[in-house]
């Protein structure tokens, strides 16, 4: 796609925020707070936001309802990115991605690295395409859904932002 709204100002997207955990509640969940306002601070519009068990077909039956409908731009999940028994996000998003985005990971745990040290290296976060909508998958901490959304996703998800971005996929 070319352009870059340049005569436009900010274009809100519309976003669903899933938290993958066993034992979050709407009061205790954090980490997919900080998403929801983070992405509604930055002016776009949550449709959604949703608590799944880490499990593989109940994630999957959520990110597969967000990304059938149209009208879901974008997809942030935190948690079951680690390496721990149940943790097991990656699994379930993987076989739904038309185009795995390699970079997220990789940029996410370098950025990491800087925060946490070698830590870093535990962290499997992963993003896509499919059927015109962008999947992120967070770790489950507060501090890594301030570092995805602050130091990564906001910026990409702002069509102003250059040389390119995420956001520039939509038009308005």
């Amino acid at each position: 796609m070319t352009g870059h709204f340049d005569e436009q100002g900010f274009v809100p997207l519309n976003i669903a925020v899933l938290t993958v955990s066993d034992t979050r509640t709407e009061e205790t969940d954090k980490s997919g707070r900080i998403l929801k306002e983070g992405a509604e601070a930055a002016g776009h519009k949550v449709i959604e936001k949703a608590i799944v068990k880490d499990d593989v077909y109940q994630m999957r039956a959520i990110f597969s309802r967000w990304i059938a409908d149209p009208e879901v731009h974008v997809v942030i999940s935190t948690g079951g990115t680690g390496i721990a028994g149940r943790d097991s996000t990656p699994e379930a998003i993987q076989p739904l991605l038309e185009k795995p985005i390699e970079g997220f990971g990789e940029l996410f745990r370098h950025i990491s690295l800087e925060e946490i040290g070698a830590s870093a290296i535990q962290s499997r976060a992963i993003a896509g395409h499919t059927n015109h909508t962008l999947i992120f998958c967070l770790p489950g901490s507060t501090g890594a859904c301030r570092t995805g959304w602050d130091k990564i996703l906001e910026p990409q998800l702002d069509h102003r932002t250059r040389p390119c971005n995420f956001a520039q996929m939509f038009r308005a």
